[in-house]
């Protein structure tokens, strides 16, 4: 997808293996999953491979592409899927008329649906009312997705957990966010498909007696597996964020849907990342406190059990967000036209080139803070104050 020789190539100032296991977090968001694909491409060229990725809806689909294939075959497999799922010939004619061309494409895809991912189900337009059954209650099937994954993913290689998947998704009956785990769970490709599964779009996916639908319904960033994993590891967290949690007031039915849309799956990611922040400064300061503690009390088994609190790892966190392209709206997520695809994934490489040449990881900071936050505006890397 990326051939401009124009672009930056992939450069490590300071690899981050160096600070602890590295993991790549990708969120959901349908067509804006191309900025992960080319966020992984920079890291690949760098040398650079995850130790665990996570993913929601298409972060699981790109994740389970980059865990489910040889390290020398991913981005081949990354190219072929995108390909595979831009719009069709139909789809591309309609975008390319001027002014009205993004609106007539998205129309396209939503009545003939996209190649390789998804199709209309016919029967779920024969009324509200109309019984489906549980397993394909949606308005579209996700069988093309399910025959694409089943010729690029390698599941016994997912099974080695080299590197470690893991895949968010909402219970259905519970209301409760799981997060299927390589590590635990012999992965497949209903967990892929049921972390995707988002409604009233797509059907639910049945493992074992419970239904699951996407989980970014209930939370689309799904960095926090990484800070509630034990046991706790130094890591250098690779988090991708798609969807933009900053934006202008919006004085349009139009721009309100398109607001609507960034901050429901922005996932309160930076309320998230401030307690966090807060928890393992905590510990910092439990685990410093105990070490002041005189050694005859030590010993005393509540002050183990409080020092037990503290932790010394430290993660930094490498927040990529992606940029907004000029015209686009709250269909951007399916815009999956070649020029769409393109953007974002040659933004994705662009901003995480810039990222690793500064390696923010090797900067100065507090020997209390356990958890440091690492941004990327404009392709500059910013590390907020405490």
């Amino acid at each position: 997808m990326v051939a401009d020789a124009a672009l930056p190539k992939g450069r490590v100032g300071a690899h981050p293996r160096n600070k602890g296991q590295i993991v790549l977090v990708l969120q959901g968001g349908g067509a804006l999953g191309a900025y992960q694909a080319g966020v992984y491409q920079a890291m690949h060229e760098a040398g650079i491979e995850p130790d665990w990725v996570i993913g929601t809806s298409i972060g699981a689909i790109n994740a389970s592409l980059i865990a489910g294939n040889a390290v020398a075959d991913r981005m081949d497999r990354l190219h072929e899927f995108w390909a595979r799922v831009e719009h069709g010939p139909m789809a591309r004619a309609f975008g390319a008329l001027p002014f009205v061309g993004l609106a007539m494409s998205s129309l396209m895809t939503m009545m003939q649906g996209v190649p390789g991912f998804f199709e209309p189900n016919l029967r779920s337009f024969g009324g509200a009312h109309v019984s489906l059954g549980p397993e394909a209650a949606g308005y579209y099937s996700t069988a093309p997705l399910a025959a694409t994954l089943a010729e690029l993913i390698d599941f016994s290689l997912v099974k080695a957990c080299q590197p470690r998947l893991t895949v968010g998704a909402a219970n259905v009956r519970t209301a409760e966010m799981r997060y299927f785990d390589s590590r635990e769970t012999a992965l497949d490709l209903r967990h892929v498909l049921a972390s995707g599964a988002l409604p009233p779009a797509f059907p639910a996916v049945r493992i074992g007696q419970e239904l699951y639908w996407d989980g970014g319904i209930l939370s689309n960033t799904p960095v926090e597996t990484v800070f509630d994993d034990m046991p706790r590891r130094d890591s250098v967290v690779f988090a991708v964020h798609v969807w933009n949690p900053n934006g202008p007031e919006p004085d349009t039915m139009w721009q309100v849907l398109h607001r609507q849309k960034d901050i429901q799956y922005s996932s309160r990611a930076a309320s998230h990342i401030a307690r966090q922040r807060q928890m393992h400064k905590l510990r910092h300061v439990i685990a410093e406190l105990a070490r002041r503690v005189p050694e005859p009390l030590r010993s005393d088994p509540l002050t183990r059990e409080l020092a037990a609190y503290g932790c010394l790892t430290r993660m930094h966190v490498v927040r990529l967000l992606a940029p907004s392209l000029d015209g686009e709206d709250h269909t951007k997520d399916i815009d999956f036209s070649a020029a769409g695809i393109r953007a974002r994934w040659d933004a994705g490489y662009r901003d995480t080139c810039a990222m690793l040449e500064q390696s923010p990881w090797e900067a100065e900071i507090d020997p209390l803070e356990g958890f440091v936050l690492h941004e990327t505006r404009a392709g500059a890397v910013v590390t907020p104050a405490s």
